[in-house]
């Protein structure tokens, strides 16, 4: 799939066909359904994208706001990505899924799918849940700092 030229999150999943708008839209629920205050949706990078709004932290590397999670349909997949994971978090990821009867396919942030009910929604979840504005904003500038 190319990358989309969509303006806003509805104008994108109207673009994807039935059955993967369909799952893109279960875990785009769950996304807003836990995340917390301060975050914007909105459409960048050709995804949906949950940001930090550049008025709340404009210094950034690239002029962009700083990206917490995005979600996308790539040409064989679905992704979610998922910025702020670190090495507790992954373990986490990793025990919620085993536990779950799931398989974890990720990259550094980005979590491959086919389904929604190839994650364990739950404990992704919990994740975003756990990491307000400042505690992302934090953690980006810590690891400038490395």
């Amino acid at each position: 799939m190319a990358q989309s030229t969509a303006k806003t999150p509805a104008a994108y999943l109207k673009e994807l066909p039935a059955d993967r708008r369909r799952e893109v839209a279960r875990v785009r629920a769950m996304v807003r359904k836990h995340l917390p205050a301060g975050y914007r949706e909105t459409m960048n990078w050709g995804m949906i994208t949950y940001e930090v709004p550049i008025e709340r932290h404009p210094k950034t590397d690239n002029g962009q706001p700083l990206c917490f999670a995005g979600l996308a349909a790539q040409k064989n997949y679905l992704s979610l990505y998922f910025m702020p994971v670190d090495a507790s978090s992954l373990a986490r990821l990793k025990a919620a899924f085993k536990t779950a009867g799931k398989k974890l396919d990720m990259g550094k942030s980005c979590i491959r799918f086919k389904r929604a009910d190839d994650l364990a929604l739950d404990a992704l979840g919990a994740e975003i849940a756990a990491v307000p504005v400042d505690k992302f904003v934090s953690y980006v500038e810590a690891s400038r700092r490395r």
